[in-house]
Parts: C-alpha cells; structure tokens; sequence
C-alpha cells in the first residue's frame, strides 16, 4: 500500500472524472457489462461536448464533411459515428473514421487526419472527437507496478474540436508528421482478456522523450523552424517525466508545457483527449500572438509520436 500511494502521488495528478461511483468502479462486471456502460455514456456525454465545439467553431453538424472519432477504451460496430451522424443530424454523406489502436496519440493523429483531409478538400471542415474511459479498463488482479501507474495516473474525459478549411480562429496547421520508435510495439499495449482490456506498460516508456525528441526537431527542421525556439506547444501529458524530459531534451523553457500539465494535475492522463484539453486552456488563456509558431504531439503505443506544425491564427486579422 505504501508503495502504491507513493507512485500516485508522483503523477503530478490532483483530480480525476470517472463516469460511474469510485465503488462501482471497484468493482469488475465483466468486459460485456463494461462495454455496454461505454456505448451508454458516451451517447449520453458526447452530443453536448460536440454541440460546444461547433458552436465556438460557428459552424452547423451540416457544414462538417468528415467526423474523425478516438478512442481506445471501449468497442463499439458501427462505429458511434453512426450514431452521431443519425442523432445530431450531419448529413448522411458525412465520412467516417474510427480511430481505435493508437491509444494516447491518436488525439494527435486526429488533428493531423483533419490536416490532410482540409487540404486534399479546401473547402471542408472537419469534426474531431476523443472519447476515453479509463476507468472501465480498470482491472483489480492487475497488481503490478505498471498497473498501479495506470490506475493512479488515467482518467476519463471527452472532448471535441473541429478544423475548419477556411476562416476561424486558432492553429492553422501547416505540416504534419508521424514517428514510430523501432522495436517498441510491446512497450505500451494492451493483452486482450475475457475480462476485457489489460493494460500493459514497460517501465522504460517513461524514457521515451529522449529518442522522440529528435523526431520533433527533424519535423520543425524541415519546416524551417526551430523546434526549441517556438512560441507554444501542446503536447500529450502521459506522466510528469515526460513533460520534464520533454523541456530538456527540446531545450524548453518548463513554462511552456504549462497547458498540458494543468490538464494532467486536474483530470489525470485522460489519453488522446489530453491534446485537445490542452489547446483549449490555450483558447482560454487567449491564445498568442497572430502568426505565433507552434508545435502540437500525441505520444502512445507504438512507440508513436503524432506530430503537427501551425500559426496560431486570429479572426480579426488577415493572413
């Protein structure tokens, strides 16, 4: 127990959402029930955390071509996309895609699909949602310390973003890129159970910025930029390390990684919707300067960084 409270009180995490009592939580139904408790909160949760991201985007469910939806923490065929796209009223010609394998980077992964698919189609729009319950992955014979890092570290949350092909405000993305560790597919991952998902984590992950590190710099190099002298980044905030190696090895000043910390210490990792909570305290502080530079990433299993480049970008102003 001591050792237990000890590694929670190292993630740096203060307060988690979970979408059922801590007791029922506890307590392990089997993976049938835990699903069906996924499908029926998200359907009830995800409408309203959508419906707030169009209205700031000004746009209608009519003017979105295409719903990118991730997720890593429950199953559902079809997709809730189809769902979505039957409640809310998006057209029925709106594309779908699912992303369901890349854990905590598929928040970044998201924003870049969103990339590619407003440039291939100027004049589209696309809508971005995380959906994550940890908590329903929660799985009490699971006593080792990598098990006890997650159940101390993730929480639940859901959010919702859209990229608009014109007009807006925000980042404007102008490169986009991926990178996967060789040889470390088996370091974060889960081990598929009748008893659902098992969560899975090397103890070397917590190192991982040190060979992703190069790969920001090489995507920022490309683009002309220096991936150490940039005016604001997002990244996902998988634990305090991280973010800590993150600034040494960046060369970055820890002040800068200020959003995605205050998402880990007030929600926890809430896996691919750590990005997406990170670039509103970003909206909500303001946002910077127009045609301020900066660097958004999702690290996850893989070992896979998802990586985009953009100018924050104000309505008021032209380009």
């Amino acid at each position: 127990m001591p050792l237990a409270l000890r590694l929670i009180e190292n993630t740096g995490v203060r307060t988690r959402h979970i979408v059922q009592p801590i007791e029922e939580t506890l307590k392990h139904p089997g993976f049938e029930e835990r699903n069906k408790l996924y499908e029926a909160e998200a359907k009830a949760r995800v409408p309203g955390v959508i419906q707030r991201a169009l209205d700031d985007a000004e746009l209608l469910t009519t003017d979105i071509d295409v719903i990118i939806y991730v997720s890593c923490t429950g199953f559902m065929m079809p997709s809730l996309t189809a769902w979505l796209i039957n409640e809310m009223g998006f057209d029925s010609t709106t594309r779908q895609l699912p992303i369901a394998q890349l854990g905590c980077a598929a928040g970044g992964a998201a924003i870049n699909r969103a990339h590619d698919f407003c440039t291939a189609y100027p004049e589209a729009n696309a809508l971005i949602v995380a959906c994550e319950f940890c908590s329903l992955c929660y799985q009490p014979t699971d006593i080792g310390v990598g098990s006890l890092l997650w159940n101390g570290l993730f929480g639940d949350g859901i959010a919702a973003a859209v990229v608009r092909g014109r007009g807006g405000e925000g980042v404007s993305l102008e490169r986009n890129g991926s990178y996967l560790i060789p040889k470390t597919e088996e370091w974060i991952m889960y081990d598929v159970k009748a008893t659902g998902f098992h969560f899975l984590l090397d103890k070397r992950v917590p190192a991982t910025m040190e060979p992703l590190a190069p790969a920001l710099k090489d995507l920022a190099g490309e683009h002309g930029w220096d991936a150490s002298d940039l005016d604001f980044y997002i990244v996902h905030a998988g634990g305090p390390r991280i973010l800590d190696d993150l600034s040494t090895f960046l060369h970055v000043d820890p002040h800068a990684f200020r959003f995605s910390r205050a998402t880990l210490t007030e929600y926890g990792n809430i896996a691919s919707a750590v990005v997406l909570d990170a670039l509103r305290r970003l909206f909500d502080e303001g946002g910077p300067e127009h045609r301020a530079r900066g660097l958004l990433a999702g690290f996850g299993p893989g070992i896979t960084a998802e990586m985009a480049l953009g100018r924050w970008h104000r309505a008021d102003e032209t380009m």
